[in-house]
């Protein structure tokens, strides 16, 4: 679908950001987002400069009647942040950030990333609670719910979130905080980019580093049933102040793996401790004890570095199944090795995330978020990069995810989900916070125009609230 030059001239004329189309020489760049599986072709990329371009732009598509995708940072594994034949909201360029020292609050734009606003809040001695990867958006993380390695500690990233000005799907400027919109702030709080375009969040940050215990510990996977067991005892024993997660991976060919390790399958603990780095050490030191690892870069560094120690490059081709686990028992083991073994992709990894903590005393009520009480959170990350690959790739993913199902409880995460599948949606929230969630959609959103997400449906007609949804 192509846009009139008729329609989009005055349009462009008022607009301060740059709107890109097909033949602009900056689309294909612009129209990428990090999961290369993800290629949609947009009518038009409008890259806006302020909340002024956002209004204008919605106003733009609901006059042409557009399907419109907001992109923040664009790393949405779903692809959330783009569409075909309609309009990307590109958020990219507004990346204001300030922080308040004093009331250790910090308030950034909708573009910025996790990576920036740790620059920012380490000035102070302050972080946000974030995710895990530096240029994952603030936004889509935040609205998703948002876990990362100070979430035992400090709760989401949504639980954090004070405030937020958003613009709505008939143009309204509004501000979802305590003593207005209070109900949009609790459905921005997990709710996803259902309710409308967030131009700016407010959030409280807490003292961190600035240097932290962070690393992983790597053994050669014939180890993994002696490493598996030891973090089965130790993860529920640990503080909040210590983020960790168990996975299986083969190591790169890279600088920084000694080589003796590179290009082998090993079993791998990561961590942050978000504490005193000697108490730290003493906590892991179970850990080293188990064996020797063939690799350790556990050390202390500067919080800015934690969160690029799992980042991915964008272009790579990513797949994900995700569930909640209860429990680490020997049978998922025996499960997890047999898919690792079976992967396609060198690159795949297993990864499994230790919840509770902050995250798990948060009453569900409080927040839209749903999943507070499983113990752990299971991600199968399949990452390839010729696309040749993608069916073998793909079917393991969706093979492996069949078959660990019976070790899922039933609830999802809704920032892991690949598919836009509507069950998939639904497990994420309970029923009364997904009842909920549809009463927000229908007040803020009653035509549904923000659709290019983890959708949640307004309710239609009044028989449809009496059903129950």
């Amino acid at each position: 679908m192509s846009i009139s030059s008729r329609a989009v001239e005055p349009f462009r004329r008022d607009f301060r950001g740059h709107l890109i189309g097909p033949e602009s020489g900056a689309y294909e760049q612009a129209r990428a987002i990090w999961n290369g599986l993800i290629d949609k072709r947009p009518a038009l990329i409008a890259r806006c400069a302020d909340s002024d371009d956002v209004a204008s732009t919605l106003a733009f598509a609901r006059d042409e009647g557009l399907e419109v995708a907001i992109r923040g940072g664009g790393h949405s594994v779903a692809g959330l942040g783009t569409c075909d034949d309609g309009i990307v909201i590109d958020l990219s360029a507004m990346k204001r950030i300030s922080v308040d020292p004093v009331g250790r609050i910090a308030r950034a734009e909708g573009g910025a990333l996790w990576g920036e606003v740790d620059r920012q809040t380490q000035v102070f001695g302050l972080a946000a609670s974030a995710g895990v990867v530096s240029h994952t958006g603030i936004a889509g993380l935040t609205l998703g719910g948002g876990f990362g390695w100070l979430a035992r500690k400090h709760g989401l990233a949504c639980d954090n979130l004070i405030s937020a000005d958003l613009i709505t799907a008939d143009g309204e400027r509004i501000t979802a905080g305590p003593g207005e919109h209070e109900d949009l702030l609790w459905a921005l709080k997990g709710g996803g980019g259902n309710f409308g375009v967030v131009t700016t969040f407010e959030y409280a940050v807490h003292p961190v580093g600035p240097v932290v215990l962070a690393g992983s510990l790597s053994w050669p996977i014939e180890r993994a049933h002696d490493v598996w067991r030891l973090y089965r005892d130790w993860s529920p024993t640990m503080p909040d102040e210590m983020s960790s997660g168990i996975g299986l991976r083969n190591q790169p060919i890279a600088h920084f793996v000694p080589p003796a390790a590179q290009g082998t399958s090993t079993v791998s603990v990561t961590l942050c401790y978000a504490g005193p780095v000697g108490e730290g050490e003493r906590l892991i030191a179970a850990l080293r004890d188990v064996a020797a690892p063939a690799f350790d870069d556990v050390r202390p560094m500067p919080y800015v570095a934690v969160n690029h120690m799992l980042d991915i490059p964008h272009g790579v081709r990513s797949y994900w199944k995700t569930g909640h686990i209860d429990d680490l028992g020997d049978g998922l083991l025996a499960e997890l090795l047999t898919s690792f073994e079976l992967a396609p992709s060198k690159q795949s990894d297993i990864f499994i995330e230790h919840l509770g903590g902050q995250v798990a005393r948060i009453p569900a009520e409080e927040t839209a978020f749903g999943p507070r009480e499983a113990a752990y959170r299971l991600i199968l990350d399949t990452l390839w990069d010729d696309p040749d690959g993608d069916a073998d790739n793909i079917s393991w993913a969706h093979e492996s995810g069949s078959k660990l199902k019976e070790f899922f409880n039933g609830d999802t995460y809704v920032n892991y989900l690949t598919e836009h599948d509507e069950s998939d949606v639904e497990s994420a929230y309970s029923d009364s916070s997904r009842r909920r969630l549809r009463e927000i959609k229908t007040k803020y959103d009653p035509e549904n125009f923000f659709r290019v997400n983890h959708n949640i449906k307004p309710f239609e007609p009044a028989s449809d609230q009496r059903a129950g949804g």
